[in-house]
């Protein structure tokens, strides 16, 4: 009864109820086929393998179960049509080995001829395998088989002992996990068979054995880097996904650079089998397809570009790159009509076909079969439901580049015109086209037909570049009149009503600035414009905050000027000048720059000297005055001295740190508690934290809490028999040089309140917690 439920349920999960690409989902739906007969566990591994082809070392192992669940009842034909399926698109050593084994099971009865059939599985997986730097147990393997073939007289020894030879010289050069231990073997098995003669041959291999070893090492480095076990599922723009297409790139790069120094053949041989190994997980990249048809392109295979190209459309059939350069290859070389038949695939579908497959179409038949060709084919496509304007404008622009023929460009221009009479960018593109002509009254006339009959919220583009053709072509009565007309029109579309209406100094700078040039400053430019949005919003409740941060809020007005910000007037954003790449690598105050934690004393007395301090809620604090009256010099230099750190609340061991290593004035405190600075109202308070680089209130120690403090001070004091005044201040004790090692110390042993989100800061003489912040 279970192992009916299970196929049904492992099909519908595959295919469409849980998540095409889910690895929960197929570990579950492997194991469970193992308990299954090989029948009905069939079907489970054909849907599995028809999502993850060639995810090695997961579907490695599907592979492998599929093939030793045939191997348990001895269907050997059916092994044998699976490895014929899996074997070379799944280059993983474990497979491979699995495949040896079937073999030498095989014809282990058969003699010589099944000898010889073994010998031959052992060089097809040499070929394949044999360059991964984890095939060193595959070269063991074949030698270990070598050696155990039986030799019936002197004849056969000999070609034995050359088949060993030649095995181990072919281990021994290739960068694998093994490779000291082949040396080793190889230098045993010289020596075993003669000493003289062992000599020269480990003194001709010894040079490529080093040179080996020294690529291993560092293809060693590279290959640490990858994922191995990473299944082959479309990129999601993960950050692991990111590294291990980098990795990858850097093994490749490696690779093509023959490190080795070996011939072009047998470099070429191992780039093609790194390109395969990278394919194998990421299967669904286009870039790296690309990458390994072209390099075969390059290196002169033009037949093995065209097979991985092939691949590719079949791996991403959806990918519109992968076709074009496909279609590119087979025109560069002449193929005119493979690269027709791959053009005429993006146009099969007239509901999916996009217009950028009718202009490239377009493009081609031009330049193979010639003009009329790609003229009929407009003709006939024109009724195409995804024949949108740039398919019009892409052949104008062709007619009249190309072909020099601008009657037929401006024919095209009017044709489109009755359909898209209603785009603003075919309306512009078609006044650029006449602008070319000097065509100056029909671009008048043009502008005249669509500002009649679109709607005023989408004529904003049409009038502004009919504004700027009047104001470089027109004469002064022609410019002013058609900023009136403009004004009028666009006055209703927004809010401002009447204001929009009246002229303005931006109307002059707009007139009279050309491409990059201005009749002003920039500084003078954002003040315009800034006045500008506040004539917009001079109706409007306009957030303090927002008028607090300059023109940057501003974007465009009804001028048409535009500041050096690019953000919208309607919402505020902040200022991404400012902002770093997120790596949750990254340890906090690390990205803390030493400019940053340089100008901290300065940016702190900028702070002290502003008069007003606004809170989140907008209300204005009291001045700073009140509350430097209460501070004593020690708590002001302190206070002058905090680091500027970025950030919602500052990394207390920065701050620690950087105090520590300050020269911070000291000041006399009398013995009285009564001398100490009085607690700082709430406000103030926030204003200090905000010296800081903190958004968070810090709350002031009182006066009993000093005294607390000073009275642990003083009793050690008496513990190690020290008799110091008693009107000593806290900043003349001389601060230890270890405080901040015992606070690291402190906090490694969870003394530190890190977990409940406060961090507490030690006493400047024992190290004692007397203050935290929240």
């Amino acid at each position: 009864m279970a192992s009916s439920s299970v196929e049904p349920e492992s099909e519908e999960n595959i295919t469409g109820v849980a998540d095409k690409y889910n690895v929960e989902t197929a570990e579950i739906l492997a194991n469970s086929a193992l308990h299954l007969p090989v029948a009905q566990a069939a079907p489970i591994y054909e849907q599995l393998l028809s999502v993850f082809p060639t995810a090695v070392s997961f579907i490695a192992k599907f592979w492998k179960q599929y093939v030793e669940a045939y191997m348990a009842v001895n269907n050997d034909d059916a092994t044998k049509q699976l490895f014929s399926r899996c074997l070379l698109i799944c280059l993983q050593v474990p497979l491979w080995r699995c495949y040896i084994r079937f073999i030498r099971k095989v014809y282990e009865k058969k003699g010589t001829e099944g000898q010889e059939e073994t010998r031959k599985a052992f060089d097809f997986m040499l070929s394949h395998v044999g360059s991964d730097i984890s095939s060193g147990p595959i070269w063991l393997e074949y030698i270990t088989f070598l050696k155990s073939l039986p030799a019936l007289n002197a004849q056969e020894e000999s070609q034995r002992m050359i088949a060993i030879r030649k095995a181990y010289q072919r281990a021994v050069v290739t960068p694998t996990h093994h490779v000291e231990q082949l040396w080793k073997d190889y230098e045993n098995f010289e020596n075993s068979v003669s000493r003289q003669l062992a000599k020269g041959l480990l003194s001709e291999y010894q040079s490529k054995y080093t040179s080996a070893r020294a690529v291993y090492r560092e293809r060693k480095k590279y290959c640490e880097e990858i994922d191995w076990n990473m299944l082959a599922v479309p990129p999601t723009g993960s950050y692991k996904e990111e590294q291990q297409w980098i990795a990858w790139k850097r093994l490749l790069t490696f690779e093509k650079g023959n490190p080795q120094r070996i011939d072009t053949a047998s470099s070429n041989k191992r780039i093609i089998f790194t390109y395969e190994q990278c394919l194998m997980y990421l299967y669904h990249y286009p870039d790296i397809w690309y990458d390994y048809a072209t390099w075969n392109a390059k290196s002169g295979s033009i037949d093995a570009a065209i097979k991985v190209f092939q691949r590719a459309l079949k791996a991403l059939p959806d990918s519109e790159m992968l076709r074009y350069a496909f279609a590119e290859l087979e025109e560069s070389r002449g193929a005119i009509a493979a690269a027709k038949k791959l053009y005429e695939s993006l146009l099969t579908d007239s509901v999916n076909t996009t217009a950028l497959a009718h202009i490239q179409f377009i493009r081609f038949l031009r330049r193979t079969e010639g003009v009329e060709a790609a003229r009929k084919y407009f003709l006939d496509a024109r009724k195409s439901p995804n024949f949108t304007y740039h398919v019009y404008v892409a052949y104008a622009l062709m007619a009249f580049c190309q072909d020099k023929d601008p009657k037929l460009a401006h024919n095209v221009f009017e044709a489109g015109l009755k359909r898209f009479m209603h785009e603003p960018a075919y309306i512009l593109e078609y006044a650029d086209f006449l602008s070319r002509l000097n065509d100056d009254r029909n671009i008048r006339a043009l502008f005249e037909r669509a500002l009649s009959s679109l709607p005023p919220e989408e004529s904003i583009e049409v009038w502004k570049r009919f504004t700027q053709f009047e104001q470089m072509y027109g004469d002064l009565d022609s410019t002013l009149k058609v900023e009136q007309r403009r004004k009028e029109a666009l006055s209703r579309t927004g809010e401002e009503g009447a204001s929009a209406l009246e002229d303005s100094l931006q109307d002059v700078v707009s007139r009279y600035s050309f491409m990059d040039l201005w009749p002003c400053s920039s500084k003078d430019l954002d003040h315009l414009v800034r006045q500008e949005w506040l004539v917009k919003n001079i109706n409007k409740k306009v957030d303090k905050s927002a008028l607090s941060n300059g023109p940057g809020i501003v974007d465009k007005g009804p001028s048409g000027l535009t500041s050096n910000s690019t953000t919208s007037a309607t919402v505020i954003y902040p200022d991404t000048s400012q902002m770093v790449i997120y790596d949750p690598r990254q340890k906090p105050g690390i990205g803390i720059s030493p400019s940053t934690t340089a100008t901290g004393a300065s940016s702190a007395l900028n702070a002290l000297s502003n008069p007003m301090v606004a809170t989140g809620g907008g209300g204005i604090m009291n001045p700073f005055d009140e509350m430097l009256k209460a501070a004593s010099p020690a708590i002001f230099a302190f206070l002058a001295n905090l680091p500027a750190v970025e950030g919602p609340t500052p990394n207390v061991d920065i701050v620690l740190s950087i105090c520590l290593q300050s020269d911070i004035p000291t000041g006399q405190m009398g013995k009285s508690p009564t001398t100490y600075p009085t607690p700082i109202p709430t406000g103030a308070a926030r204003s200090a934290s905000g010296i800081s680089g903190s958004n968070k209130s810090h709350p002031t120690p009182s006066g009993s809490s000093l005294k607390q403090s000073k009275d642990k001070q003083s009793l050690k004091r008496k513990d190690i028999g020290q008799d110091d005044d008693e009107t000593t201040t806290v900043q003349s004790q001389p601060q230890p040089r270890d405080f901040f090692r015992i606070r690291q110390m402190k906090k490694a042993r969870g003394a530190a309140s890190s977990q409940t989100g406060s961090a507490s800061y030690g006493s400047a003489v024992s190290g004692d917690l007397s203050g935290s912040t929240g």
